[in-house]
């Protein structure tokens, strides 16, 4: 029987490539044996060198769960206590607003600077809220905003963090592995990111690079058994062993996929792969009179966002892609009712653009 192959164009997870499927299907480990242990640190040795900046003097840890598992474990383990200062939170999309939802249910001090889900992140606003409040110590921000396909301006927020020797806790859930990240000029103390995105591995695993300093300081309460990176660091720095049970399987697939990736000339190929098909997509939906919400230079190269036409609602168009092998992936909050997003990761070819062209035709070609 043949399989009807689907391309997932949401924001992950993705169409996995054979090379990483197969990896998938191998024979079954447990997770306390010495083979896994040793998976383990191959997997957190690779996953700090996918950019030059985190190679030296940043540690990786693994834990089951999605990227937000991995978000409010390093929230949750690094954003201080009261007594330790206190981290500002700059949300202009639901990941950052989820941030603070975090802090809040850790008891962690914090304060929030709110942006419109289609603004940028306020810098001149950022300057002031820090110049109020000496006692902040942390920002906690997202890279990529998928709420909207935002890239935020970390350059600018890095900046200020690194004049006045901010740590920046930073959710890249949605762009490690395809976006820069510039660990020294952000002052990047931690970054949290999930396998099934940007990486093309297999749902599952999320992980936590963290600076080696950051580790070896004095723990804050983690409100979390779980979520207590540290005790990850312990074990996977140690004798190889998490805390918890690990996803067998996903590591597999995730070693395949850092192999995959170095392969294919690293992150900086995988991004102009990307800029490459969100620019065709961007343009094929522009001969049909669908508009982006943001400006291509204001948007990831991993995800942008789209009006429906009007007439076309939501869940005539998910099931008229779906039909048509193609999964795209719904609006948010303020956006649900008028705007849908798509995504380009993963295992997508010319001959799948190309459908999906012919399906942009065939579906938005009667509002145009």
């Amino acid at each position: 029987m043949t399989v009807k192959r689907n391309i997932l164009l949401n924001p992950g997870p993705v169409t996995l490539t054979d090379r990483v499927r197969n990896a998938l299907i191998r024979d079954d480990w447990c997770h306390r044996e010495p083979e896994f242990a040793t998976l383990t640190r191959e997997i957190n040795a690779a996953l700090v060198r996918v950019y030059t900046g985190t190679a030296q003097g940043f540690s990786s840890v693994m834990l089951t769960g999605s990227g937000t598992a991995a978000v409010e474990g390093m929230l949750a383990s690094f954003a201080p206590d009261s007594d330790a200062g206190e981290t500002l939170v700059l949300a202009n999309g639901v990941y950052g607003e989820r941030m603070a939802k975090m802090l809040t249910a850790h008891r962690k001090p914090h304060r929030v600077l709110q942006g419109e889900w289609t603004a940028p992140i306020d810098i001149a606003a950022v300057t002031r809220l820090l110049d109020e409040h000496p006692q902040i110590t942390h920002v906690a921000t997202v890279h990529h905003e998928t709420t909207t396909g935002r890239l935020n301006d970390l350059d600018a927020v890095g900046a200020l963090c690194r004049s006045r020797g901010l740590a920046l806790l930073l959710d890249a859930v949605s762009s490690f592995g395809a976006e820069a990240i510039d660990a020294g000029a952000w002052n990047l103390a931690a970054v949290a990111a999930t396998a099934n995105k940007c990486l093309h591995a297999a749902p599952g695993l999320a992980f936590v690079l963290a600076r080696d300093a950051l580790w070896a300081a004095p723990a804050s309460e983690t409100g979390s058994v779980y979520l207590n990176l540290r005790a990850y660091h312990a074990g996977q720095h140690g004798d190889g062993f998490s805390p918890f049970t690990q996803a067998v399987p996903a590591a597999f697939a995730l070693r395949e996929a850092l192999a995959e990736l170095g392969d294919a000339g690293g992150w900086e190929q995988r991004r102009r792969c990307y800029r490459d098909r969100a620019a065709r997509i961007e343009r094929e939906l522009a001969e049909q009179s669908v508009e982006p919400l943001l400006d291509a230079a204001d948007s990831s190269c991993v995800l942008r966002s789209y009006r429906l036409p009007d007439g076309c609602d939501y869940p005539l168009a998910h099931d008229a892609f779906k039909r048509a092998g193609f999964v795209i992936y719904a609006g948010q909050g303020q956006f649900a009712a008028n705007m849908f997003r798509i995504a380009n990761m993963g295992a997508i070819g010319a001959d799948d653009l190309d459908a999906l062209a012919a399906a942009f035709a065939d579906i938005f070609g009667p509002y145009a």
